[in-house]
């Protein structure tokens, strides 16, 4: 049986791809290249399946999580990057040094539903009516926070 030359053509160039796309990088090549690309960034980790990258993990924010991206889409194999990564949410706003003796205020005081206090500047003004025995637990208590000053305006009842 005669092989034609067409065929020998085909089966040629057949092997040859296959031979072509055998000599690309491996999966596991291109994993340890994008880890090491990535090394410097804490708490990202990168998936390599068929030349795909995944990333995952929390970035500080969207300029880490973009020139990491692009770190990985540089590295050799690499044929397509798929960022799962999640930007951090900024911190909360520092508390102001009045939100703070409020918050320890509203605990010395939750005992004595008759008395309300208030603070600005750091300065504790207590009004409504509290009893003559109580006033210097709630004193001490509020001492203990160090504010500026208490201004008592509070009624005292026997």
């Amino acid at each position: 049986m005669k092989i034609s030359m067409r065929m020998r053509s085909f089966a040629s160039v057949a092997m040859i791809s296959l031979a072509v796309a055998a000599c690309g990088p491996k999966d596991a090549d291109i994993k340890a290249s994008v880890d090491t690309a990535v090394a410097a960034t804490p708490g990202v980790t990168v998936e390599v399946a068929n030349g795909v990258a995944t990333i995952s993990g929390q970035f500080a924010d969207d300029a880490a999580k973009t020139a990491t991206e692009a770190r990985v889409a540089a590295v050799k194999g690499v044929k397509s990057v798929v960022n799962n990564g999640t930007v951090a949410p900024p911190p909360p706003p520092p508390m102001t040094a009045d939100e703070t003796l409020k918050m320890g205020v509203d605990a010395a005081v939750k005992d004595y539903p008759t008395l309300t206090a208030h603070i600005m500047d750091g300065v504790i003004m207590l009004s409504g009516e509290v009893k003559k025995a109580d006033l210097p637990k709630v004193m001490q208590a509020l001492s203990a926070l160090s504010p500026k000053k208490i201004e008592n305006k509070a009624k005292v009842t026997p």
